[in-house]
């Protein structure tokens, strides 16, 4: 069940960060929760471990950690388009 709760948080998260950023993330649901794990574990990395947790992640630190990787894998996107055109 623990496990389920993360995977939930994680998909809110990347879903969050790609809102508030304005992009949508490659692989709907499922990218999102990648976005939501991977932007809880960069920003645990940079921020630490501190604000309300829920599902094993600091919400804080996560949020911004996915805002930050949904903005890089967005302008890696866009620059790929751009040479591909």
């Amino acid at each position: 069940m623990e496990f389920l709760w993360a995977l939930i948080i994680g998909g809110i998260i990347g879903w969050l960060a790609g809102l508030i950023v304005g992009k949508d993330i490659p692989g709907g649901v499922i990218g999102n929760i990648i976005a939501g794990f991977i932007g809880a574990w960069l920003g645990s990395l940079i921020f630490g471990h501190w604000g309300p947790e829920v599902g094993g992640f600091y919400i804080i630190p996560a949020l911004i950690g996915a805002i930050i990787l949904v903005f890089i894998v967005s302008f890696i996107m866009k620059s790929m388009r751009k040479h591909a055109s």
